[in-house]
């Protein structure tokens, strides 16, 4: 009797089996769903055409006119989760995988690409169908978002990251830039939000409309941390050029890293003379002052050190050629307090005081101070720059033996050094000589006349 019973019993799974297997391949077999079988990547359960695994029969009549005499085995997700390990451990989840709706990217039988998706490569056209268009339709895109790689830096189902990244913001991007990664590990300087923040500090990690997928042009990205800056672009009467056009603050600075401080791009004079070395930059031309500095002798304090900002101020100022402190435009100004705030930074400030003096001054006669006569004359009170060069010379004091353009006419200054003094024969006066130790008495002029000089 036992064996007979295990016999009806064996039979009877068989025949259960059978049927099963009849009613999965009776689905596929027929016009009727035919077409789930055509996914160019079926569900794993569709492709060994294992239809029970996910739906069961609720009525012995199929098709049903109206009805339906199949269904689901268990709701989504919990039907998913019968194969796949759940999600929901980590910090950031997915809408659609924290509602359950795994229906809402995947479909159930096959899709055109992997994971069950309906897209191949470009996931661009599903992501949007949820997330904003507007930042994968912009002139510049970053690399994955062109092609719709959007799984390059995200994770589709949960991260530990905010937005659902790989990992944090810095490592996803350096793990593909990692010439970057390698190079600024190497750098000498390093601009701060690079050493230290997110890429996304500076860039879009989608698209922009801005080159380089910048949040904002330049120099406008630049001053919303460089605050100062700012303020001095748009207050300043001598703004530096190279800010206001293309390529704004990058001209001059690089922005990530650099061997250079203030992340320049090469030392700080060869910075300054990529521009200011030729002959042909700006309306009328500026100066040339890299053909000024080849070959000579005596260079200015800051430019024998490499220096151009103790003089100048890079972005802008308010004052003549850009430079730190106050300097007339004019060739002949009338001397007043502070008006030379840029040579006098550095200067003796007392230099232009005092008549006489025993100490302010190396350029006296006796105590008279002749840089006194010369620049603190009404009539007609002589710049600085009338007798020194600002950047080089081929004479000490920086004083050439030909200064200044007089019209058609270069001045010559014929000036001759000694121990105490030493005497000058320029183009504006006859020769004259002067002492520190013993004064010279003048017999050529009236005192009056000699005070002119």
């Amino acid at each position: 009797m036992y064996r007979l019973f295990t016999i009806s019993y064996l039979a009877l799974l068989l025949v259960v089996l059978f049927q099963s297997y009849s009613s999965a391949q009776s689905c596929s077999a027929t016009s009727c769903h035919q077409a789930i079988l055509n996914n160019k990547m079926p569900h794993a359960p569709v492709q060994a055409q294992e239809c029970l695994s996910c739906h069961h029969r609720k009525n012995q009549n199929h098709p049903i006119l109206g009805g339906k005499s199949w269904e689901l085995v268990a709701k989504v997700p919990a039907l998913c989760e019968q194969c796949h390990t759940p999600f929901g451990n980590k910090k950031v989840i997915h809408s659609p995988v924290k509602d359950g709706d795994c229906l809402a990217c995947h479909k159930p039988h096959g899709g055109a690409g992997q994971f069950l998706l309906n897209v191949r490569e470009d996931r661009t056209k599903l992501c949007v169908t949820c997330h904003d268009p507007e930042p994968f339709n912009q002139q510049f895109m970053h690399g994955p978002v062109a092609v719709g790689a959007c799984n390059k830096c995200h994770q589709p189902h949960e991260s530990n990251e905010k937005a659902l990244l790989n990992a944090p913001v810095r490592i996803v991007c350096l793990t593909c830039h990692s010439d970057f990664a390698t190079a600024l590990k190497q750098a000498k300087v390093a601009h701060p939000p690079v050493k230290d923040g997110p890429c996304t500090a500076c860039h879009n990690p989608h698209g922009s409309s801005v080159s380089k997928i910048l949040k904002e042009k330049v120099p406008d990205l630049c001053v919303t941390c460089h605050s100062a800056i700012g303020k001095k672009l748009t207050e300043a009467k001598v703004p530096h050029k190279p800010l206001t056009q293309t390529g704004g603050c990058s001209s001059c600075h690089s922005a990530h890293y650099s061997a250079n401080r203030k992340l320049l791009p090469f030392e700080e004079k060869e910075t300054c003379l990529n521009c200011h070395g030729t002959d042909k930059l700006g309306t009328p031309p500026l100066r040339n002052i890299k053909k000024d500095l080849e070959g000579k002798k005596f260079l200015h304090g800051p430019i024998n050190k490499g220096e151009c900002v103790p003089c100048h101020d890079p972005h802008g100022s308010d004052n003549f050629r850009m430079l730190r402190g106050s300097y007339p435009a004019e060739i002949y100004v009338p001397y007043k307090e502070g008006i030379y705030g840029a040579c006098l930074g550095c200067h003796k400030k007392n230099l232009l005081r005092f008549a006489e003096t025993s100490i302010y001054t190396k350029f006296r006669n006796g105590k008279r101070n002749l840089h006194y006569v010369h620049v603190v004359n009404n009539r007609k009170s002589r710049t600085c720059r009338i007798c020194h060069q600002p950047h080089a010379s081929d004479g000490e004091k920086l004083i050439d033996k030909e200064v200044m353009k007089f019209g058609v006419w270069t001045i010559p200054v014929n000036l001759t050094l000694s121990t105490s003094g030493g005497s000058c024969a320029p183009g504006c006066h006859q020769a004259f000589s002067y002492d520190r130790e013993k004064a010279v008495v003048y017999k050529t002029y009236s005192t009056n006349q000699q005070r002119s000089k």
